[in-house]
C-alpha cells in the first residue's frame, strides 16, 4: 500500500492512497460471505454459493462497490495510525481509480489538529484581585441569615409590595379555561415579578377574598404568545417580620453568643471564599494569556460543527420549555439572533484554541493520565452533577464519551501543572500561595459544612488547579483523534 499526505493548509490535509489488489483479499472475503448469506441461488445452499456465481448473479460492479465500501475505512484508519495523523471529524472520500484485479486508489481530505508553536512557559505571571471583605458584604450575608429566621404574620389590610399572599389563579383564552390554567393556594411574594407579567399590579391594593382580572401573554405551551385573561383572588395577606439584629439572634442562628462574634465568623468565611476565587481568577487569566500569546489556526469545519451542535442543543431545550428563539433572546437581553450567533462563534473559537493549546502543552510535557487522575475527576464531576461516581462513569460509557473525558482530564493536568509554576500576585503585590487555594474537603453535617451553608459562600468549582473545563477548554462536537470512524468513512466512500 502506498500513501502520500499533502498539506492543504494548517488544519487540512489530503491523503492519496493506493491499495494493491492483493491487499483487498480480506474485504473480498467479508463481502462474498455477506452476499452468500443474502443471495439465494438454485442448486446451492445459503452461504455455499461460489464467488464466480455471485459475480454473475448480482454483477461484478456491485461486488466491487461493496468491497470498496468495506476496504476504504480499514485502509484509511491504518494510514492515519501509521502516520500519526491527528484527524478531526470525518474525511471526504473520493475514489480516483478502481481497476479490477489491479489497484484501488482514493483520496481522503480531512481536518487535522494544527501544529502549535509554544513559546517559553518558564516565567509566567498573573495578577489577581486582593482579598478584601467589606462591611456591606457581611451585612448581605447576615441579611440572608435573617431571612431564614423570618416569621410570616397575617395582617388585615390591602396588599403591599413585600407581602406574602396566598392566591388562586384562573387563566382563560377566548372565554375557555386553559388546560392546567388554574391553581389554588399559591404562595407569592408581591413585587418580585417572578410569576407572570401584570400580577403584581393586579394584586396591589386587594384585600383578602377580593379578585381582579388582568391580561398577560402566555409564555409556554401551544398558545404561547397569546393574551390570556387571568383572574387572581387573594385568600390571605401576610407580612414578613425579621428578627432583631442582636446577640439573641446570633445565638439562635449560630453557635456564637454575640452578634460581633457572628459577624467576625462571616468575615472569615467570606475571606476564605475570596481566596478560592483568587485561584479561579488566576486560572482564567492564565488561559487568557495563552490565547493572547500563542497563535493557533482554527479548523473552520470544527467550529461550524460545534456551533451547530450547540444551537441544536439550545433549540431542543427551548422546545422543552415551550419557548422560541425570540423569547429566549429577549429574556437574555441579547439584541438579536445575529448578535447571539456572533457571540456563540467567538466562544467556540476560543474554546477550540484553548483545547489545542493545552493539548500542545500536554504533548510537550509528555503528560499522561492514570487511574488516580480519572477517579478524582469522575468524583468531582459526579458531585457537581449530583450523582454517584458509579452513575457518572456509567453515563460516560453509555454515551461513548470516555475518550473525550480522558482528553479533558489530560488538558486539566496540563493547565494545573502550568498554573503551579506560574507566579501569582495580588493587586497589592503580595505573592499568592497556590496551596492555600485548594479547598478543604467538607463533609455534610460538620461544623465547617454548616458554616459554609449559612454564609452561602460555597462554590462548586473552587479548585483552580483541577477545572480546565471552566476555562472553556473543551468542545462537544469534535475531538482530536488518531483513529478513524470506519462506519462514517465507509458512508463517505459511497459518494
Amino acid at each position: 500500500m502506498k500513501s502520500t499526505i499533502e498539506e492543504l493548509g494548517p488544519t487540512r490535509v489530503r491523503m492519496a492512497i493506493e491499495v494493491p489488489w492483493g491487499d483487498l483479499d480480506h474485504a473480498f472475503g467479508e463481502v462474498y460471505k455477506e452476499l452468500g448469506r443474502q443471495v439465494r441461488v438454485p442448486g446451492f445452499r445459503p452461504g455455499k454459493v461460489p464467488n464466480r456465481v455471485l459475480d454473475q448473479r448480482i454483477g461484478r460492479p456491485v461486488v466491487l462497490e461493496q468491497v470498496v465500501q468495506h476496504a476504504i475505512p480499514e485502509v484509511y484508519s491504518e494510514v492515519v495510525r501509521e502516520n500519526q495523523v491527528r484527524v478531526l471529524g470525518q474525511p471526504d472520500i473520493e475514489v480516483t481509480r478502481l481497476d479490477d484485479n489491479d489497484t484501488l486508489a482514493f483520496t481522503a481530505e480531512v481536518d487535522v489538529a494544527p501544529k502549535v508553536e509554544l513559546p517559553s512557559l518558564d516565567e509566567l505571571s498573573v495578577a489577581v484581585d486582593d482579598v478584601e471583605v467589606t462591611d456591606e458584604e457581611i451585612d448581605q450575608q447576615i441579611s440572608v441569615m435573617r431571612e431564614r429566621f423570618a416569621m410570616l404574620t397575617a395582617v388585615d389590610r390591602a396588599v403591599e409590595d413585600g407581602d406574602f399572599v396566598s392566591i388562586d389563579l384562573e387563566a382563560k383564552l377566548d372565554g375557555e379555561v386553559l388546560e392546567d390554567g388554574s391553581t389554588t393556594g399559591m404562595s407569592y411574594e408581591v413585587g418580585t415579578g417572578s410569576l407572570m407579567e401584570g400580577l403584581d399590579d393586579a394584586v396591589r391594593g386587594l384585600s383578602a377574598d377580593e379578585s381582579k382580572t388582568f391580561q398577560t401573554a402566555l409564555l409556554n405551551g401551544p398558545d404561547a404568545g397569546q393574551q390570556a385573561d387571568v383572574t387572581v383572588t387573594v385568600r390571605s395577606v401576610k407580612t414578613k417580620e425579621l428578627p432583631e439584629l442582636d446577640d439573641e439572634f446570633a445565638s439562635t442562628a449560630s453557635e456564637f453568643d454575640t452578634l460581633e462574634e457572628l459577624r467576625e465568623d462571616v468575615r472569615t468565611r467570606l475571606a476564605r471564599t475570596k481566596v478560592l476565587q483568587q485561584g479561579a481568577q488566576a486560572r482564567d487569566k492564565l488561559v487568557e494569556h495563552l490565547l493572547e500569546t500563542i497563535e493557533v489556526p482554527i479548523p473552520e469545519n470544527l467550529v461550524e460543527r460545534e456551533v451547530e451542535w450547540r444551537n441544536q442543543t439550545m433549540a431542543g431545550q427551548l422546545q422543552q420549555a415551550g419557548m422560541d428563539w425570540d423569547s429566549f433572546l429577549q429574556m437574555s437581553g441579547v439584541e438579536d439572533r445575529e448578535a447571539y450567533d456572533a457571540d456563540q462563534r467567538k466562544n467556540v473559537e476560543e474554546a477550540v484554541r484553548t483545547q489545542f493549546i493545552l493539548d500542545a502543552i500536554a504533548d510537550a510535557r509528555e503528560i499522561t493520565v492514570d487511574n488516580e487522575d480519572l477517579s478524582a475527576q469522575i468524583m468531582a464531576q459526579a458531585q457537581r452533577n449530583r450523582m454517584s461516581p458509579e452513575q457518572y462513569a456509567q453515563q460516560l460509557q453509555q454515551g461513548g464519551n470516555i475518550a473525550e473525558f480522558v482528553a479533558d482530564v489530560r488538558r486539566t493536568k496540563a493547565l494545573a501543572q502550568l498554573l503551579e509554576q506560574t507566579t501569582i500576585t495580588d493587586a497589592s503585590g503580595n505573592v499568592v500561595d497556590l496551596e492555600a487555594l485548594r479547598p478543604r474537603t467538607v463533609q455534610a453535617g460538620t461544623e465547617d459544612g454548616d458554616e459554609a451553608e449559612d454564609a452561602d459562600t460555597a462554590t462548586e468549582d473552587a479548585d483552580p488547579t483541577t477545572e480546565a473545563q471552566d476555562a472553556d477548554a473543551t468542545t462537544e462536537a469534535g475531538e482530536v483523534s488518531t483513529e478513524a470512524d470506519t462506519e462514517d468513512a465507509g458512508n463517505a466512500a459511497k459518494a
